[in-house]
């Protein structure tokens, strides 16, 4: 009651003035006018992950700058080093982040919800923004190789019976070897290390607990040895178990400096505490000149983080092992293409979209360990276009759950679009299964459909956003608050989702109504379209009615694609995709001006999917630079870095950007365009001038699972294909790019493209 009393903006404003400082209530207002007037201007989920994120970034400013000679993380080393291309001037930076080398890649098992991250030099941080662990080779003589500093590194990632990051480094003198898995130990998780080193003229293999991780600084305060020197507890939250006693253990705290700096017996101990949080532990082995010396490290998933775990989320971390990785991939579409890149990345990007569903769906391992309807909406689909329908299902069992007593399905308050996305996953889910939904879905459903209708503006506004949805944040690619297309075109397709589902259910009267509904939202979109018409030029289709074109336009492609309420031979799509390649392209992709302020890989790939449709052969090249620009353990990060050609936005593995990848390969074979499917549409010619075949499947799509093969023939290539048909077999088109194209019936059979020409 006395919040609402009190004058608190007068109160704030007159003590900030009294005290010659701008007042922070005029320029909040002043802000604000940048954007179209919302009912919130930014969610207060991004306020407080912002928050969180750049109270770090002070942590870093005051750790890091002043302590240049200890062993900090690769991305630090890279950009403090003015020699380098990743060097980030510092002087009026209030907070010193990640922004040049954002790239990691976490390893598990199928369904535990514990994501160990790797960073590019073999940086293992066990634990969900923690601490970290590094290995080093201190040579006779003094020379160092310590892998974040050095000037280049194998890493790769590994499908052994566990996904494994394998991390070399050497030097003159020594070598360095990594191996970081996820196992299942004694009924228990365990994040798994192997360190093999060696040093021509003998020296120290060290295994050092670090306070910090690819994000920054990660306080540590105490560290103990056990008594039998075979256990580091880190917090007294974690244990580091040691497979062999080291020759000492050496501890230092943050006003002595790294513990690497003393690692003979007078840095030896049995306890180090800080109270600053930069407590530094190192143990340390003997090598042998010449001799290959090893220690493997496993970090138990501890209990007391076991208690932070959401209680919706299934965590199976003791009692029973998850399913195998064989298991969890059992039955899922495979693809074989005579492209080992192309063949590596579809099957890192299956072991990713795994990894990130074990329960919920994440985004990311690290930054977006959290769940957004969004990202949920790109990542199910991807799951199940390769056959993981029952992954896909326990995640949608949770949607009503999500949605308030008002309808909306709510990630965070103030994006429009999340209705849409719900609704139109929970009707994907139905076509690509043939499932009938189950029948407590439905209200849900109904009220997610309603949400939209109340939420649109009314149709007779005088304004060019009548009859959108409000100026929300939306997409945090697009910009600041606005009347945004994509908001309306994910609602277009919500509404048209839930009439599908309702009149499968015989509930025809509102199925109707919300195709009328859909009609009416897809028709004020018309409308406004037309009346930006002087601002574009006709160069496409702006981010809203209220913007002239620029990079945010890569929004409005969403009706082309994913959706599909557009035909894929749409001007307004095509002019759209013409400005962006023209205008907002950098090394083969898409370059996001806004917020990202770096190369997308997933929007990039957005691009070549309408480049796809329409049947323009350019998109073979935007797969092929994005393809280009995955990392070494075939993961993107959200957006990358232009010159270093690492992260430099959201999370280091970026899952959304992993389901792109493998609904673009689904799709260059097996694409749904209405009620036919188009065979072989997106194959490009070197693949057949290989002279191997082409095979996919099963693939679901909404007629059935299908399995395709493409073999190259003299005159042509032939296009096979088996389908296991729910009803009526649909039309198929063979479409191989330079060859003939057919129409053919849908039964299971063959048919001979011959080349253009021939």
């Amino acid at each position: 009651m006395w919040s609402r009393l009190l004058p608190w903006r007068w109160i704030v404003s007159r003590m900030a003035r009294s005290r010659g400082f701008t007042d922070p209530v005029a320029l909040l207002a002043r802000l604000s006018r940048f954007a179209q007037p919302s009912e919130v201007s930014e969610p207060i989920e991004l306020l407080r992950a912002g928050v969180a994120f750049h109270a770090r970034g002070l942590l870093n400013a005051r750790a890091i700058q002043h302590n240049l000679d200890w062993a900090w993380p690769y991305w630090v080393e890279r950009q403090f080093d003015p020699r380098d291309v990743a060097f980030v001037p510092r002087a009026f930076s209030i907070t010193h982040v990640n922004l040049t080398n954002r790239n990691w890649t976490a390893v598990g098992q199928p369904d535990l919800d514990w994501l160990p991250v790797v960073d590019p030099r073999g940086l293992l941080t066990p634990l969900l923004d923690g601490w970290s662990l590094d290995a080093a080779v201190l040579a006779e003589g003094g020379e160092w190789l310590l892998p974040a500093r050095a000037p280049e590194a194998e890493q790769r990632l590994l499908f052994l019976p566990n996904p494994t990051i394998e991390t070399q480094t050497r030097n003159a003198g020594a070598t360095l070897q990594t191996d970081v898995d996820l196992i299942w130990e004694g009924g228990r998780a365990c994040c798994r290390l192997r360190v093999k080193g060696s040093a021509q003229r003998g020296g120290l293999l060290v295994l050092s607990v670090r306070p910090a991780n690819p994000e920054g600084i990660s306080l540590v305060h105490e560290v103990r040895v056990a008594a039998d020197r075979l256990t580091l507890h880190v917090e007294e939250e974690a244990e580091v178990r040691l497979s062999r006693r080291p020759e000492r253990v050496c501890m230092s705290e943050y006003h002595k400096g790294d513990a690497l700096r003393t690692l003979g017996p007078e840095g030896e101990a049995e306890r180090v505490s800080c109270h600053v949080g930069l407590a530094t532990a190192a143990a340390v082995f003997r090598l042998t000149p010449g001799e290959v010396g090893e220690v493997v490290a496993l970090v138990p998933f501890p209990e007391a983080h076991r208690l932070r775990l959401s209680l919706d989320q299934p965590a199976t971390l003791d009692a029973h092992a998850p399913a195998t990785w064989e298991q969890a991939l059992q039955g899922t579409c495979a693809v074989q293409v005579p492209d080992a890149r192309y063949q590596f990345l579809y099957d890192a990007a299956l072991r990713t979209l795994v990894l990130h569903s074990p329960g919920d769906v994440y985004p990311g391992p690290f930054t977006y360990k959290r769940f957004w309807f969004r990202d949920a909406a790109f990542i199910l689909d991807a799951l199940l276009a390769v056959g993981m329908a029952d992954r896909v299902r326990r995640v949608l069992e949770r949607y009503p759950g999500r949605q308030d007593r008002r309808g909306y399905f709510r990630s965070q308050e103030g994006e429009w679009d999340s209705n849409g996305a719900a609704l139109w996953i929970i009707d994907r889910y139905r076509r690509l299964t043939g499932e009938r939904l189950p029948d407590a879905w439905a209200p849900a459903v109904a009220r997610g459909a309603e949400w939209i209708v109340r939420k649109r503006l009314p149709d007779d506004l005088r304004a060019a956003h009548a009859g959108l949805l409000p100026a929300g944040f939306s997409a945090e690619h697009l910009g600041l608050n606005d009347f945004y297309f994509w908001d309306d075109f994910w609602s277009a397709a919500g509404l048209r989702a839930a009439a599908a589902i309702f009149r499968e259910r015989a509930e025809l009267a509102p199925a109707e109504r919300w195709d009328r509904e859909a009609d009416k939202l897809l028709a004020a979109v018309d409308r406004a379209i037309a009346q930006s018409a002087p601002a574009r030029a006709g160069q496409g289709i702006p981010a809203s009615p209220h913007r002239r074109m620029d990079a945010g336009a890569i929004g409005s492609l969403a009706g082309g694609y994913p959706l599909q309420l557009w035909g894929p031979d749409d001007p307004r799509l095509l002019q759209t995709v013409g400005y962006l390649m023209e205008r907002c392209f950098y090394r083969g992709g898409f370059f996001q001006d806004m917020i990202h302020s770096g190369v997308n890989a997933y929007l990039t790939l957005h691009v070549a999917q309408v480049l796809l449709r329409a049947g323009d052969p350019r998109h073979a090249s935007l797969t092929r630079a994005v393809a280009e620009l995955a990392s070494p353990t075939g993961q993107w990060p959200e957006a990358i870095h232009p010159h270093t050609l690492g992260g430099c936005m959201g999370d280091g593995q970026h899952v959304w950007a992993a389901a792109e990848w493998v609904l673009m390969m689904r799709n260059l074979v097996v694409r749904e365009e209405g009620q036919r499917l188009v065979l072989g549409s997106g194959l490009v010619p070197e693949w057949l001038a290989a002279g191997a075949s082409l095979r996919l499947g099963p693939a679901p799509t909404s007629h059935g699972p299908v399995s395709v093969e493409i073999a190259p023939e003299a005159g042509g290539a032939r296009v096979t294909w088996r389908g296991d048909w729910r009803g009526k077999p649909p039309e198929i088109v063979l479409a191989v790019p330079g060859h003939e194209r057919l129409t053919v019936a849908g039964e299971g059979g063959s048919g001979l493209q011959r080349r253009n020409g021939d």
